[in-house]
């Protein structure tokens, strides 16, 4: 076969298709910064653990730092994503002590921010679509079902904003549905090295957060769901549930003895997390904290402020959900019994983790779009939304099609609004507009505000200037490096002219690569809904 002919076979293939439109779908949404000082803090963690700098620098005390063995500062993180930095971390750290890029050195965004940024957004992105593809199928979905689910994981939940934002969600995401994935193959085929390769993904989720022990606890459930559904009992549950513990505990435990060795050699102690740490070096500067300082917020402050304030519900920044309960209603006498056993699983860990952050500090994520603590959660419920409505189509009233359709639209609208600017800049709105406030409301008049030049008449230039000058800047621009690049006025003209240049082109092949997408699945017929047990082969098929 020549280059041309595997080239041309390539094009015809939708999982190839479908890795392309989320690699360029997350290279034309970069803006070249981390996207938050928590990354920043998390990359500087990356550089520690090949150079000679340290973890936090000193000015950094309390606010990202904090005292450990030997009386020096230490990020309080999990090490997780500052593993996934470093081969990008060393290559941008080469490039950026590179002669051409002398007079830029200091500059945000940085040239190393911008090669980590950029190589490990995609990658991640890539990835995950190929991992959420790979689940869809072992759940019985067509391929063209399984498609529709992975854009709509990519373009119409929080996961398209936190490609841009690069926070440790879509890592945990992607880490939790490889556990997922591979666990249930265990199931379905009785691979160890399946259910070997899902227990590390869960493993390196501890690394990462150690809250997602829930995400851990999710696996186990899933399955167990999965065989209740299909009728195991007794000793026959009670042997696959030892087959799974002799894999899956050794390894859990080998990644929270590596979690708790790095605890160690910070803090000097194998049992607290940092939050104890916070907590005493807090109260030590202000006596006046309360006693249950970071967990002293009212639980139904917390619980119900992630549902249904107009800041951070999980509802409007992932309207997904809403029509992942109404179809998870309507079809559940029909689905198959892992449909069925994802669907509970991903509303039982949505609900732990909102309850589990109620009474959190800063319940809300802060500096964040959503809710960050939830919102992997959230799009675990959503995307699988899309497969089911096309899977039942036919078995749905019109009026739930049609509602369905438009709130896919409406996801697909909001998530791409999130890109638009940085995203501190309604929460530093919010300083003197005060709470509550509809910030995708104000998000839109942001957007047209800056497209129609109308800022000072409309108010919008009112926004509190912070002690750090770049956040200024950041927040009023497009929020994609050409723009930023421009706006800031370091790089060169034939630099940021190439920048543009590139951009256009990206978003040109991002366009055509999508449009061939759906085309292909539009002449694709789906067979009739498969049905039964989740454990017989058709499952895979």
């Amino acid at each position: 076969m020549t280059t041309t002919a595997r080239y041309q076979r390539r094009l015809r293939d939708p999982v190839f298709l479908l890795s392309l439109v989320a690699a360029l779908s997350a290279f034309v949404i970069q803006s070249g910064e981390l996207g938050t000082a928590d990354t920043t803090v998390r990359l500087q963690t990356t550089h520690w653990l090949w150079t000679s700098q340290p973890q936090v620098p000193s000015g950094e005390l309390l606010v990202f730092g904090l005292h450990g063995r030997d009386g020096k500062l230490y990020s309080w993180y999990g090490i997780g994503q500052s593993l996934i930095f470093l081969p990008a971390d060393l290559v941008g750290t080469f490039l950026e002590h590179l002669p051409i890029f002398a007079n830029y050195d200091g500059t945000d965004p940085g040239v190393r921010s911008i090669v980590v940024s950029y190589s490990t957004n995609i990658l991640i992105n890539v990835l995950t679509a190929m991992v959420c593809f790979r689940f869809l199928r072992l759940l019985g979905f067509t391929t063209r079902q399984a498609v529709a689910g992975v854009l709509a994981l990519l373009f119409c939940t929080t996961h398209l904003h936190y490609a841009q934002n690069m926070m440790e969600n879509n890592y945990i995401l992607l880490l939790t549905m490889t556990g997922l994935t591979w666990q249930y193959e265990w199931l379905q085929t009785g691979s160890r090295r399946a259910l070997a390769i899902g227990s590390a993904a869960f493993g390196l989720n501890l690394l990462t957060r150690l809250t997602t022990g829930l995400d851990l606890l999710a696996g186990g459930v899933f399955l167990l769901l999965v065989l209740w559904f299909d009728g195991v009992r007794s000793r026959a549950l009670w042997f696959r549930i030892v087959s799974y513990c002799q894999i899956v505990a050794p390894v859990y435990l080998f990644f929270l003895l590596i979690d708790r060795v790095y605890q160690y050699y910070r803090f000097g102690s194998f049992t607290n997390t940092y939050v104890s740490i916070v907590a005493r070096e807090q109260r030590a500067l202000n006596p006046s904290l309360p006693a249950n300082y970071p967990w002293e917020v009212p639980f139904r402050v917390g619980f119900f402020g992630a549902l249904f304030t107009p800041e951070k519900s999980i509802f409007l920044v992932d309207p997904l959900v809403v029509l992942a309960i109404l179809l998870a209603v309507v079809t559940w006498k029909r689905l198959r019994n892992d449909v069925r056993a994802y669907l509970l699983t991903a509303f039982l860990l949505l609900f732990a983790y909102i309850s589990f952050y109620a009474r959190y500090s800063v319940w809300s994520g802060d500096f964040a779009w959503g809710d960050r603590y939830v919102s992997t959660a959230a799009e675990m419920v959503a995307f699988i939304s899309v497969p089911i409505l096309l899977r039942y189509r036919h078995n749905l009233a019109k009026s739930i099609w049609w509602l369905g359709t438009l709130l896919i639209a409406i996801s697909a609208v909001v998530q791409l609004a999130s890109l638009a600017f940085w995203l501190p800049l309604e929460i530093y709105q919010m300083e003197t507009m005060g709470h509550p406030t509809f910030v995708i409301a104000l998000r839109f008049k942001n957007i047209a505000a800056f497209a129609l030049g109308r800022m000072e008449q409309w108010g919008l230039n009112n926004i509190p200037m912070t002690q750090d000058p770049w956040d200024y800047v950041h927040i009023t621009t497009w929020n994609f490096l050409p723009f930023l690049l421009r706006r800031v006025g370091v790089a060169q003209r034939w630099v940021v002219d190439v920048a543009f240049l590139v951009w256009v082109t990206g978003l040109a092949a991002l366009a055509w690569a999508f449009r061939r997408l759906c085309k292909m699945l539009a002449i694709s017929h789906d067979p009739p809904p498969l049905e039964g047990s989740a454990t017989e082969p058709q499952a895979a098929s």
